[in-house]
């Protein structure tokens, strides 16, 4: 098991800019703003021969905490139960204060080895700036600054000196990264997609609280059920453009659509209490623009009315017309119905998304598609098409060659889309269809000078 360690202390003290370091990576969101991070984020990290998995954490406050912090507060208790090594980070520049004192209390009672580490001490001696930090009780701090890289390679060597050592191997097929779904759960704020992943994990493993926004950071979550490996990824919710002022917002939207890039399968949810909305349709229209597989999850659909779930329907139907190929699931995340169903689709849309279709039977499917409905003519000559073969994955895309293509009408392309879909049982992922026009070589006009 890869030792893991974990980034503690007081809002903005720098534990995110430290975690990025670690990894090696800017996977954190990284602000002068206190509070920022919420959510337990975990990175790989490696120095030598020695990995390791760092945790960065939300705030910890000893005062009994209230609100959303108290749930932060909760998450970084369970991140501290499962360290090998805890990282509990002061500022140098603040000096010791109250709330330092009572994470050291706490940290004292875990029993796990706890370095002290002082934070923004670019630019002033490290015995000076570490000296009132003896008082904690906790062995010598370690004067470093993250922002600039200062200490921080010395700091890793001292946490991982215990750790086994792990020359550089292949992953099992399963559990590379690689061959691991990535599922995106997306949505507008509020609707329900922090308490999905909870469910999904069967654990409390994202800050839930009943209020928008409470997300801001893209949380990658690697996960197994029945036998399956994961990576779910919790996103922030995205507003309308106009609604988003915040800087730090504006940056957890920009990690949204990183993810939904680079996301396999993306689960949009809905709440099906409210009609669908021009910013759903947004958000739909950035996932086929980005050709993504996609599942729709209309969530807290328990304890609606018969009428509402049909004037749901209905709005459903009537706004999101341009993703027919997204199968919907319609489910309670917080009561836990419709999860099975809802995965289960999730990996019929991933198997369609990268399946490898033999070009002899994208051939045959060719052939008879234009026998039920062949292509229109363009002028005076009906445009050709002679075999088809597959050009890439996720999405699938099915390269048709032949003469006179550039004749053939938007609408017989949409025909063959849902022909291709219907042979292949390619549910849930979008269908890229690309002509590809053959010389004639009859045709002399092409020596013309």
């Amino acid at each position: 098991m890869i030792p893991t360690i974990v980034i503690v202390g007081r809002p903005n003290v720098g534990k995110s800019t430290l975690f990025n370091r670690l990894t090696r990576s800017r996977d954190a969101i990284v602000a002068d703003m206190p509070g920022l991070t919420r959510d337990r984020h975990y990175g790989r990290g490696r120095i030598g021969y020695k990995s390791y998995i760092v945790v960065d954490t939300g705030g910890l406050e000893p005062v009994t905490p209230e609100g959303v912090m108290q749930v932060m507060a909760q998450q970084t208790l369970l991140a501290i139960d499962e360290a090998d090594a805890i990282v509990f980070m002061v500022d140098g520049r603040q000096g010791l204060t109250t709330q330092d004192r009572g994470i050291a209390d706490q940290l004292r009672k875990t029993g796990r080895k706890v370095w002290l580490v002082v934070n923004k001490a670019e630019g002033m001696q490290p015995a000076t700036v570490s000296a009132e930090f003896h008082e904690l009780a906790l062995g010598d701090p370690l004067a470093i600054s993250a922002a600039h890289g200062e200490g921080v390679g010395d700091l890793a060597e001292l946490i991982t000196t215990g750790f086994p050592d792990r020359p550089e191997v292949e992953e099992d097929d399963d559990t590379a990264p690689e061959k691991r779904p990535r599922i995106a759960i997306v949505g507008r704020p509020n609707v329900g997609k922090s308490t999905l992943v909870n469910s999904l994990l069967g654990e409390e493993r994202v800050v839930v609280f009943d209020q928008p926004g409470t997300t801001r950071d893209s949380i990658y979550i690697d996960f197994e059920r029945a036998g399956q490996n994961y990576t779910l990824i919790d996103t922030a919710g995205v507003r309308r453009r106009g609604n988003v002022t915040d800087a730090i917002e504006k940056f957890s939207v920009i990690k949204t659509l990183q993810a939904i890039e680079d996301a396999n399968v993306v689960v949009l949810v809905l709440d099906a209490r409210d009609q669908v909305v021009d910013q759903d349709a947004h958000i739909a229209g950035y996932i086929v623009e980005a050709g993504r597989a996609l599942v729709v999850a209309l969530n807290k659909w328990d304890g609606l009315r018969p009428e509402q779930r049909e004037s749901a329907k209905h709005s459903l139907e009537r706004t999101l017309t341009f993703i027919d190929y997204a199968p919907i699931h319609y489910i309670s995340a917080l009561a836990g119905t419709g999860i099975k169903g809802l995965l289960e689709a999730v990996e019929r849309a991933y198997r369609a998304a990268m399946v490898k279709l033999p070009t002899p039977r994208l051939t045959r499917a060719l052939e008879a598609a234009i026998a039920r409905q062949a292509p229109p003519r363009g002028g005076a000559f009906r445009p050709k098409m002679r075999y088809a073969h597959q050009g890439g994955s996720n999405p699938p895309r099915i390269i048709i060659h032949g003469t006179g293509l550039t004749r053939v009408p938007a609408s017989y392309r949409r025909y063959l889309e849902h022909f291709f879909r219907d042979a292949f049982e390619l549910m849930g992922t979008p269908l890229k269809i690309e002509f590809r026009q053959g010389q004639n070589p009859y045709d002399k006009r092409r020596d013309r000078r």
